[in-house]
């Protein structure tokens, strides 16, 4: 494959994967029974300042994005991306479909959010144009303070997941079942996308931290 058709497709798998993320989001606040972890946080904020959750995750992003400075982590193309374009397919998803009432049908909106999820995740961390915000917020501490990526990450998004449950968050089975098959599922979408590497690295984009890195749960 040639550098500008492996450019191209690293291009395409970013920001399909990162409108798909911002999507699956979509469905697991559709369906009601619970949300991945940061997604707890920025619905609780979203309940507490009456903005969309698109707008808080944009937000949030942002500020956890200013955190990297003094952790001296170095952002790519995929990481301010995903700032922005997370959030406003989460919005676009969230109006586009209609909120679910039957308990069968939440439940499927549940198990397919989890599976894109998964997909899209393999699809932007396969891209490898830097990883997201929050992502990097654990490599960097894990850099800085020498603890494991695992305890850093766990440490994290339990603080994440607690202040946006007392903020109003929705926590449930949907959140256990997203930390227990997200990791599978994204390990397998990122050799099924994965990208052959180029001879020579890109001077434009910050590479990523390993794949294991930013998948262990």
């Amino acid at each position: 494959m040639s550098e500008p058709s492996r450019i191209g497709r690293r291009l395409i798998q970013l920001y399909v994967g990162l409108a798909l993320y911002g999507a699956s989001s979509a469905l697991l606040v559709d369906a009601g029974l619970g949300l991945e972890p940061w997604n707890v946080l920025h619905q609780g904020l979203a309940e507490l300042t009456g903005l969309t959750i698109g707008v808080v995750s944009i937000i949030v992003g942002a500020a956890v994005l200013l955190l990297w400075i003094p952790l001296r982590q170095r952002p790519g193309l995929g990481t301010v991306s995903n700032v922005f374009v997370v959030g406003i397919a989460m919005d676009g998803t969230l109006a586009a479909v209609p909120e679910a009432h039957t308990l069968a049908v939440r439940i499927a909106l549940l198990l397919a959010g989890i599976l894109l999820n998964g997909v899209a995740t393999g699809l932007y961390i396969a891209a490898r144009f830097g990883p997201g915000p929050r992502d990097g917020l654990m490599t960097g501490l894990h850099r800085r303070t020498g603890r494991s990526i695992r305890l850093m990450r766990t440490v994290v998004e339990f603080a994440v997941v607690v202040t946006g449950f007392v903020l109003g968050g929705t926590i449930g089975a949907g959140t256990l079942l997203y930390a227990l098959s997200i990791g599978p599922l994204a390990q397998l979408f990122l050799r099924l996308f994965a990208v052959p590497s180029a001879s020579r690295g890109s001077t434009v984009v910050a590479a990523g931290p390993p794949e294991r890195a930013i998948l262990r749960r």
